[in-house]
Formats: structure tokens, C-alpha cells, sequence
């Protein structure tokens, strides 16, 4: 049975490299960022995804397995190393006592604080080279 995607041209094969390259460069410089502040990449990921929740200031555990893409029991093992490190704590919720809430505490604020505006400068500093819209050929392909 054929493929229902059209072959990928020369282009499409540069814009997914020149994608994934910037996209790595921007990812290498975020790992940096962290370890120069005490931190691996997936603790400063796990601090902005609690922070960058849309609802609320804290985030399940679940929630944050899926915006970081691992498993929950690898989610409750980082959650536990931030913890010890004194970067979030948890809370057991008080209208459901099953659910436990993971916070930031000051610390971990202000980690995360220093971090995303590193993170900030670094993308406006990549606006004219890392740009998604590169890509965007694909979707109108669909």
C-alpha cells in the first residue's frame, strides 16, 4: 500500500535538518543553563512546567510525567531528587487526599526565575534563525 505523504523534496529534507539543529542548539544551551545553576536540564524542566501551569501554581505528578514525557514512577523519583534539593515540595491536597500537589518553593522560584530569563534572551537572540514557521510547508501539505 503506498504511502498517503508525499516524498520529501531537497527543501523538506533542509528545513527538518535546519529544525532540528537549531531546535538541538537551543536544547544544548538550556542544559548549560541549568548545570551552571546547580540543576539538570529535566529539574529546570519540571520547575517551569509547575510554574507554567496554566490553571494553577502546583502541578500532580501525572501532569507533569506527561508534559515531560516520562513515566510517572521517573516523574515521582525527579520530583523526589527536587525535593531533597530543596527545589519543590509536596502537599497533600485537602479536597482529595489521593492527590498529592508538587510547589515550588523560594528557592526553586528563584532558580527557575534566573533560568527562564536566560532562557528568554537566548530565544529572542534565535528569532531570526529558529523559527518553526521554516516547517510550516509541511502542515499546509495535510
Amino acid at each position: 500500500m503506498p504511502s498517503p505523504h508525499p516524498a520529501p523534496t531537497p527543501q523538506d529534507y533542509q528545513a527538518l535538518s535546519e529544525f532540528r539543529y537549531q531546535l538541538r542548539r537551543f536544547l544544548r544551551f538550556s542544559e548549560d543553563a541549568a548545570q551552571a545553576e546547580g540543576l539538570t536540564g529535566l529539574q529546570y524542566q519540571l520547575l517551569l512546567h509547575i510554574k507554567g501551569n496554566p490553571e494553577r501554581d502546583w502541578a500532580l505528578v501525572g501532569e507533569l510525567a506527561e508534559r515531560l514525557q516520562i513515566q510517572q514512577h521517573g516523574t515521582v523519583a525527579l520530583v523526589t531528587r527536587c525535593e531533597a534539593a530543596g527545589l519543590v515540595q509536596r502537599v497533600r491536597s485537602e479536597t482529595d487526599r489521593r492527590q498529592v500537589q508538587v510547589r515550588l518553593t523560594a528557592r526553586g522560584e528563584a532558580c527557575l526565575k534566573r533560568l527562564a530569563a536566560l532562557h528568554r534572551a537566548q530565544l529572542q537572540s534565535l528569532s531570526g534563525v529558529f523559527q518553526v514557521a521554516h516547517i510550516s510547508a509541511f502542515n499546509d501539505q495535510l
